[in-house]
């Protein structure tokens, strides 16, 4: 109840004219970097540091909270509309949201996907309010062993209900894996995978990756069956939600949050890993499995719900503990360093004034968002009827911009390039494009907390199984494996019936 009463100061302070003007400020220009390839709430946050130096410091933070939700929001609209991921968190959404929009549901997916933040983002902010003390303290307590098992979770889980069989999603895996090797070891500073190119000492961005295998895999698939195919313009479709898509899309709508606030809270891969998790639930979930892929309406609500949830979870773990877990927390924890102010165990007894208006400030965000990105479900879903030689063009020009914008070195530009060429092979040969992304995303995350695990037992792999958290998840593991094969098994040895006698015809 004392948290409660907190709160309702926190909005006291939030709704004065000059903090709802921020918040506005922030989710607009939050929903236009989500919309944006490669520029990121990180960059933006980054790049307003030393404007807003002279600013009061809860105004600053109610501005940069806005940007984080509100890229949430935007990068789901290219990823449905334009199979362009804005933001990498929105990778799930293109999965299913574009194939939605090819099929004239566009408007739908767009409205699935706004309803689905703004509930993950709702729940995620009462989590703040309820439980960041004890989601901090379970987040310290886990160890090297159990963030590697819970990676290694998340690329079974994926790549195995992907695509047309294992064995190709496996193989994307394994392609996004090979990439994320690429530049310096994290221990050593050997360079891997590098050619002697020194741009790529720090690897590629996985925006590039995300845009390179979406967008530009895409467009050259595009043009290379343009002509084979009449260009007709895609129907927007009715800019509503019918009965059977609610009744498809509340329960996703409600798991999300749960899935979202509770990977968002730990260093294991952020907004990512939430929505991949909150994807694979909802296909296994599913009465319709067989339209996953081809554009299922749950497969764009629960990820795109988790992903508002796990920015609430990230902020819980950097305010209570001082600890970021994505990279947009760590440039607002060095926002409040600029201000003077560390966060932790002490910040909501020395702050809580601007603690408890922050969280205010993301309540009343959401709300804008919800206003602002639901009436325009429709208008953006307008973008399709434009030809596709043009719609392409446009989507390869700001894929480009958007490379280029991550690092400002050309070299990105042909990495972007060779990984679109990466993408259109994919395709051509039916190999998934989300475990590649997952590779990408964690690999280098799972491959240092395997060496960290490693080192601090000296090289004992029985260190991996030492912890009960670790032992549960290999458990799952095992179990998503092995249950399949039981399935076939059982199916190859249940006799099949005999065929019924023919009737014999006579003259």
């Amino acid at each position: 109840m004392e948290n409660l009463t907190h709160l309702f100061e926190g909005f006291g302070h939030a709704l004065t004219p000059t903090n709802l003007l921020f918040s506005a400020i922030g989710v607009l220009l939050g929903t236009a970097i989500g919309v944006l390839p490669g520029i990121g709430p990180a960059m933006a946050v980054a790049l307003l540091l030393p404007v807003t130096y002279a600013f009061d410091p809860t105004g600053a933070f109610i501005l940069f909270a806005g940007i984080y939700f509100g890229a949430m929001f935007g990068g789901s609209t290219t990823s449905i509309l334009l199979n362009t991921p804005g933001e990498s968190a929105s990778v799930m959404a293109a999965i299913e949201g574009n194939p939605m929009a090819r099929a004239g549901r566009g408007a739908q997916a767009l409205a699935a996907a706004a309803i689905g933040h703004f509930i993950g983002g709702l729940a995620g902010a009462l989590g703040l309010v309820l439980l960041a003390p004890l989601v901090a303290s379970v987040a310290v307590d886990l160890g090297a062993p159990d963030f590697f098992a819970i990676m290694v979770l998340a690329f079974v889980a994926v790549s195995g209900v992907l695509g047309s069989s294992r064995v190709r999603g496996y193989a994307a895996l394994a392609i996004g894996l090979t990439i994320g090797l690429v530049g310096l070891d994290p221990l050593t500073g050997q360079a891997r995978l590098t050619f002697g190119i020194p741009q790529l000492a720090d690897g590629i961005d996985v925006v590039i990756v995300a845009v390179g295998l979406f967008a530009v895999g895409e467009a050259l698939w595009v043009a290379a069956h343009l002509r084979r195919t009449v260009d007709t313009p895609i129907p927007v479709g009715r800019p509503w939600l019918s009965r059977d898509d609610l009744r498809r899309t509340w329960k996703p709508w409600l798991r999300g949050p749960f899935i979202g606030f509770t990977f968002g809270s730990i260093p294991a891969g952020g907004a990512e890993m939430s929505t991949f998790m909150a994807y694979v639930t909802e296909r296994r979930l599913s009465r319709r499995r067989e339209e996953f892929g081809k554009g299922a309406i749950e497969g764009v609500a629960g990820p795109e719900a988790a992903a508002s949830a796990s920015s609430a979870g990230t902020l819980a773990t950097m305010l209570t503990l001082g600890l970021p877990t994505t990279a947009i927390a760590a440039v607002m924890l060095a926002a409040f360093q600029q201000f003077g102010i560390q966060p932790g165990p002490l910040l909501f007894e020395n702050e809580p004034d601007l603690v408890w208006t922050l969280i205010a400030s993301l309540f009343i965000g959401l709300v804008l968002l919800l206003v602002l990105n639901l009436p325009l479900a429709p208008v953006w879903a307008k973008l399709l009827r434009i030809p596709r030689p043009y719609l392409y063009a446009g989507i390869l020009f700001f894929a480009c911009v958007g490379a280029y914008a991550v690092s400002g070195q050309p070299v990105d530009l042909l990495v972007l390039l060779a990984i679109g060429a990466v993408g259109f092979l994919m395709r051509r040969y039916g190999l998934p494009v989300l475990p590649a992304i997952i590779g990408v995303i964690l690999g280098p995350d799972a491959e240092l907390q395997l060496r960290r695990a490693l080192q601090l037992a000296n090289g004992d792999f029985t260190t991996l199984v030492s912890t009960p958290v670790s032992v549960v998840v290999y458990l799952v593991i095992a179990a998503l494996l092995l249950i399949p094969l039981v399935g076939k098994l059982r199916k190859r040895g249940t006799p099949t019936p005999p065929e019924p006698p023919r009737e014999r015809v006579g003259v």
